[in-house]
């Protein structure tokens, strides 16, 4: 297992950096098309075909997911995917044609210093493009892809993954956009909240603080104008799963959040996570086996965003938000040569 959503058969992942900008988009590719789901918590979200994922909607299955920043502008990322799709063949068949089906949703990485001024020709639709083309079973972590421009309270946001296996034997996976208005961290840091359910050291292995201070009164939040924001997740598992029990999936892997980021689901985030299942598996008893699938998805995904503050770099532009690596690796590493 690589610890990362790929672990599930059936899904790849690409990633497009702009480094120039400060921006990416990823994009979760389903070998074969996959039941899918969504569930919309934050207060400001941008999204793409999400209507179509309602359990009553005709098309069932998508043959991608695409994550980008870019605010409103990222939605074309999709529109790159689905030509790359429709290239390749992929769609779903109406008559003749073909048309790819590509949710979507983005994040606001608009003020972090990166060059936007693209005027008439936004780069979006290029970046899914070359997203897909680069879609395989290994991807970069922190800032690459949808994670480039990603912000939070504390410290520089970036891209996650994390998997784990069921003991019924499914495997969850999950990839995550962490551009929070909260904070992935205790206080002050260096602790994360996923902290305890961390596995085998993958985001420093720091456990928890001795001691926890009073968040409630005064949380961390960005402040000003960047406190605009959003945490963009994609849930998958080798389960055959109803869109119904997808949906399921979804709403409870969004805990992964409440796990790992306070405060979650403000007005200021657009906070999104989809479900995939590629249907390699069948559930022997669903409600139970769906209930524990649902539980491991959310464990998943909170160890995915602490990963995905741990891999992060500050962009190279002046005033750029430092990491968690700028603020903590040499303490870490203090205290571990003791």
């Amino acid at each position: 297992m690589r610890n990362l959503i790929t672990d599930v058969p059936g899904i790849l992942v690409g990633n497009a950096t702009d480094l120039h900008i400060g921006t990416g988009v990823t994009v979760v590719l389903c070998e074969a098309p996959a039941i899918a789901a969504v569930d919309v918590r934050g207060g400001g979200p941008g999204t793409r075909e999400t209507d179509l994922l309602d359990p009553a909607a005709t098309v069932e299955r998508v043959d991608a997911i695409a994550l980008s920043g870019g605010s409103a502008f990222g939605l074309d990322a999709a529109s790159g995917v689905m030509a790359g799709l429709a290239a390749r063949g992929r769609g779903f068949a109406v008559g003749t044609a073909r048309v790819p089906i590509v949710p979507g949703a983005i994040l606001f990485d608009l003020l972090n210093g990166g060059d936007k001024g693209w005027e008439a020709h936004p780069p979006y639709a290029r970046l899914g493009r070359a997203a897909l083309e680069a879609a395989g079973a290994d991807f970069a972590l922190g800032t690459a892809g949808a994670g480039t421009g990603c912000t939070t309270a504390t410290v520089k946001g970036g891209l996650g993954s994390a998997s784990a296996m069921a003991a019924s034997g499914h495997v969850v996976g999950a990839v995550v956009a962490v551009n929070a208005a909260g904070s992935p961290l205790f206080g002050n840091g260096p602790h994360f909240r996923a902290g305890p359910y961390e596995k085998t050291g993958e985001f420093g292995g720091l456990g928890v603080p001795a001691h926890f201070t009073d968040e409630g009164a005064e949380p961390h939040l960005k402040g000003g104008i960047s406190r605009f924001a959003t945490t963009l997740a994609v849930v998958a598992t080798d389960a055959v799963l109803s869109t119904v029990q997808a949906r399921r999936l979804a709403i409870m892997a969004q805990n992964g959040l409440a796990l790992s980021l306070f405060p979650v689901h403000t007005p200021l985030d657009g906070d999104v996570v989809f479900a995939l299942a590629t249907e390699r598996r069948p559930l022997e008893s669903p409600l139970p086996d769906l209930a524990r699938l649902g539980a491991l998805a959310s464990l998943v995904l909170a160890r995915a965003v602490a990963r995905a503050v741990h891999a992060a770099r500050r962009l190279p532009f002046a005033g750029g938000q430092r990491s968690w690596h700028d603020h903590f690796a040499a303490r870490s590493a203090e205290e571990e040569t003791g």
